[in-house]
């Protein structure tokens, strides 16, 4: 006569199976967390696109300034006979706006309206040249450089070659980006006073012996 297996424990009649845990889903608490933890990540990736494109803007006016001393240059070399001569420059001159009356110049010659085109008669003797090409320079210095503010000084010394320095100055607003601002009030007073204030960039400087 066979025997039966024994039964085991679990199968025995009228005892039931352990139940299985519930599956658990995120809290609440849970989900607001990282929703912090993404927006703080978005923030900084913002914040990094914003200094970007100031960076980009700071470089692109920096080149325009570079071409635009370059051309000043340009003009020092193609009249020798009024910036090579000892003397006869202005020691120092200033170029801002538009309009002569935005050139300072000590010797009354560059801030004097002439026009110097080819064809125009009778023709301009070498100041008059010079003079032209300061005003035609600002007319160009304008659209492109905001708030700009040109410096350009000669040496005098009759000893030495005649030696010019062209400093250019503008407002590069995209700079202003980089304003901190704070956890307090007054932080953020002084922070929002710096953005409204007048700021010029490091100059661009180019030194020149016409």
């Amino acid at each position: 006569m066979k025997r039966r297996p024994p039964r085991c424990p679990l199968d025995r009649p009228g005892r039931r199976a352990a139940p299985r845990p519930a599956a658990r889903g995120f809290s609440l608490v849970e989900v607001l967390v990282s929703l912090v933890v993404v927006s703080v990540g978005l923030l900084g990736l913002a914040k990094m696109e914003s200094l970007a494109i100031a960076s980009t803007g700071v470089a692109s006016s920096r080149s325009l300034a570079a071409i635009l001393a370059s051309s000043l240059a340009d003009a020092m070399h193609a009249n020798r006979s009024y910036w090579a001569t000892a003397g006869t420059p202005p020691a120092s001159f200033t170029v801002s706006g538009s309009g002569v009356g935005n050139i300072t110049d000590s010797t009354n010659t560059l801030n004097v309206a002439v026009n110097c085109a080819t064809g125009v008669t009778p023709s301009c003797s070498a100041a008059q040249v010079a003079a032209y090409d300061v005003q035609q320079w600002q007319l160009s210095l304008q659209p492109v450089l905001t708030g700009y503010l040109a410096t350009v000084s000669c040496s005098t010394l009759t000893t030495t070659p005649v030696n010019c320095n062209i400093q250019l100055q503008w407002v590069e607003r995209a700079a202003q980006a980089q304003t901190q601002y704070g956890n307090t009030a007054a932080q953020n007073t002084a922070a929002s006073a710096a953005l409204a204030t007048v700021q010029y960039t490091d100059p661009y400087i180019l030194d020149v012996q016409p």
